[in-house]
């Protein structure tokens, strides 16, 4: 029985290439079941298509197999490779720093790298620039309709050889909680940061009560200001800025029906670090 393959691109949608993709996929086995992460990162940006991974991947069945392609160095020495995850998951990639939030959050069990010139789609051999298509989608789609087995794939590397990016973990003191804003909410412009609802629990922190908020960019401070604790977006008045616990059980920081980031101008990645303090 054919298994979930999730795809996931910075190719958008106004042009053929996930089509083609999702072709590819459906000539290995018509019977799989598709589904998208997300389509419209920013080009070339794998910090968010690594946190986008780790947004969904652990909410999937054991066996699923997620594509990411977020491949500025196509066609380069970089590797493609494919992850079997302590979950059960698998996640097929290039080896550019896409599996870091995994690596840090989920945990990887195993990897294997892909040989990009025997384990691609037949006919493609003179394709340089759409390994989306020829290597990651088509392997994905084998791995998850169990036409190959995950150690037929590739050689075994180790996991602390892959590619990542620096992570800054939060800290936290008795009168100081500081972390970096890892991503936002596209639609909505609320910023995610890493701190954990484990650091507010610490602190006793009660829903209504106000922390003090510093945010910096490269050590600068671009906000200021006391904002509230709230359970959710409706604790305060439209407009209003609000502290709260997001789907991912991290600190938020948004307003209520308007765009944090958009207002701010906040910006996401290490460069970006948020300080709270008690009042």
């Amino acid at each position: 029985m054919a298994g979930f393959l999730v795809v996931q691109t910075d190719f958008g949608l106004q042009d053929g290439a996930v089509n083609a993709m999702y072709g590819v996929a459906y000539q290995v086995d018509s019977s799989l079941t598709i589904n998208n992460l997300t389509h419209e990162i920013e080009p070339y940006n794998i910090h968010d298509a690594s946190y986008r991974l780790l947004q969904a991947v652990s909410y999937w069945p054991a066996g699923t197999v997620f594509v990411s392609v977020v491949d500025p160095g196509v066609g380069s020495t970089r590797r493609s490779v494919v992850a079997e995850l302590e979950g059960g998951q698998y996640v097929i990639t290039p080896d550019n720093g896409t599996l870091t939030y995994l690596a840090w959050n989920t945990g990887i069990k195993e990897v294997r790298q892909i040989d990009e010139e025997t384990q691609r789609l037949p006919g493609s051999s003179e394709s340089h620039t759409f390994h989306g298509r020829d290597v990651y989608v088509y392997n994905g789609a084998r791995l998850a309709s169990g036409k190959v087995a995950f150690s037929e794939l590739g050689s075994v590397i180790k996991p602390d050889e892959l590619v990542v990016f620096p992570l800054n973990p939060p800290m936290q003191t008795e009168d100081s909680i500081s972390g970096t804003i890892d991503v936002t909410d596209i639609r909505f412009g609320s910023l995610w940061t890493n701190i954990p609802v484990s650091f507010f629990k610490n602190w006793q922190v009660q829903y209504g009560q106000s922390l003090l908020v510093k945010i910096y960019y490269q050590g600068v401070v671009r906000y200021q200001d006391e904002v509230i604790f709230g359970r959710s977006f409706a604790q305060v008045a439209p407009k209003e800025v609000v502290l709260y616990i997001n789907s991912l059980l991290n600190v938020g920081l948004g307003i209520n029906l308007d765009s944090f980031s958009a207002v701010y101008k906040i910006g996401t990645g290490n460069d970006w670090t948020v300080e709270l303090t008690k009042i």
